[in-house]
């Protein structure tokens, strides 16, 4: 597929599948494992895969705006999306030797992804973590707790990363494919928030698991420098979803705006109304240039953790100002479930946390920047 029309059917299926499920999922406690499989017929979940794994070849470039797109219908169900492709594009990157088991598979749906750093009492402070694994003959045996991951609920295709060492030492980390029907794995509870129950968030169990020598994805070390690499890219992506979040709202307080009369003439004609869309519609469009200039740097193998950092943080300070004012501009409609926005407002919180907390980044931008100029 073209990228244009991979922008194509990702807009089709957010307007025909997403949106009109996103709150039933909200409801319901999260999205239904059918929702893989119309991703991976749409072309959706194999963005950055090889098309001999059967992925559609794309640059960083368009996972940022595929992501954009789905996440103005749902910021959750575009989180698991994402997540589960990413889980593919490892694969065939780090261990391509064992990828054609489980990447075509992944690209269609019919298996789950998701990657495993988060722990109960690890979060930011990634090196923390105390999932352990021990070497044994022919492979690993991993044992441990994960919580808070994204795609937990479904995902049984699992990237995980546990210590070989004593607990804070980043030169032990390692990343090893879990099979979750294998063996010594126990799904847990699910853990989603308010807002965001579609991203399927939960918590699982390692109970002695067993891992071959050929599923470890990163040597104890390495694994550590390639997922913080990683999560650049990942900070980008979910800037590209806070422009995704506030434009849809821009759009629905618009047509509000238009079919609404406030003292005798449609409230679009009040100027100060105005005002809302006009600061939230320049925000989006400084951040959106933010975002495209620095995936081009990335799709370029740049080192963009300076301005994936920095994007981030303006995401999430738009998202969480944007969002209240857009719906306060709708007045009480703008909370009604049939619109998206109450989830987006809860949405933008997560996302000041996600992928590195804003506190975190700016420590990360004051020492880059101090770097940079002296």
């Amino acid at each position: 597929m073209t990228a244009d029309a991979i922008i194509a059917a990702a807009q089709d299926f957010a307007d025909q599948y997403i949106t009109p499920h996103a709150q039933a999922w909200e409801e319901q406690g999260g999205l239904p494992r059918e929702f893989f499989a119309r991703a991976g017929a749409s072309g959706l979940l194999g963005l950055e895969v090889p098309a001999s794994f059967g992925g559609a070849a794309q640059s960083f470039a368009v996972k940022a705006e595929v992501c954009e797109i789905l996440a103005g219908a749902d910021f959750g169900a575009a989180m698991a999306l994402i997540n589960s492709q990413n889980v593919a594009k490892k694969l065939v990157t780090a261990a391509p030797e064992i990828a054609g088991a489980y990447v075509p598979d992944l690209v269609i749906g019919a298996r789950v992804g998701c990657t495993a750093l988060t722990e109960p009492h690890a979060g930011s402070d990634f090196a923390a973590i105390t999932t352990r694994a021990a070497a044994a003959p022919g492979g690993w045996r991993l044992t441990g707790h994960k919580a808070w991951i994204v795609n937990a609920a479904h995902a049984d295709t699992i990237v995980v990363y546990a210590q070989t060492k004593a607990p804070g030492d980043a030169s032990g980390i390692g990343a090893f494919l879990i099979d979750a029907r294998a063996p010594g794995f126990q799904r847990g509870t699910a853990s989603g928030s308010l807002g965001l129950q579609s991203c399927g968030a939960g918590e699982f169990q390692l109970n002695d698991h067993f891992v071959p020598e050929t599923a470890v994805l990163g040597a104890p070390g390495a694994a550590f420098k390639a997922i913080l690499a990683e999560i650049n890219g990942a900070r980008l992506y979910v800037a590209a979803m806070c422009c995704g979040m506030v434009e849809a709202a821009i759009r629905i307080a618009a047509a509000w705006g238009r079919s609404r009369t406030a003292f005798g003439v449609p409230l679009h004609e009040h100027q100060s109304w105005r005002f809302a869309l006009a600061e939230a519609a320049t925000d989006v469009a400084g951040l959106r240039a933010l975002v495209h200039a620095a995936a081009a740097r990335l799709d370029r193998g740049e080192d963009v953790q300076l301005a994936a950092a920095q994007a981030k943080i303006l995401a999430a300070r738009i998202a969480q100002a944007r969002l209240p004012a857009l719906i306060h501009a709708m007045g009480a409609e703008g909370l009604k479930p049939r619109y998206p926005l109450g989830r987006h407002l809860m949405a933008a919180q997560a996302v000041g946390l996600v992928d590195g907390s804003t506190e975190m980044l700016l420590e990360r931008v004051a020492k880059l920047t101090m770097k940079d100029t002296g």
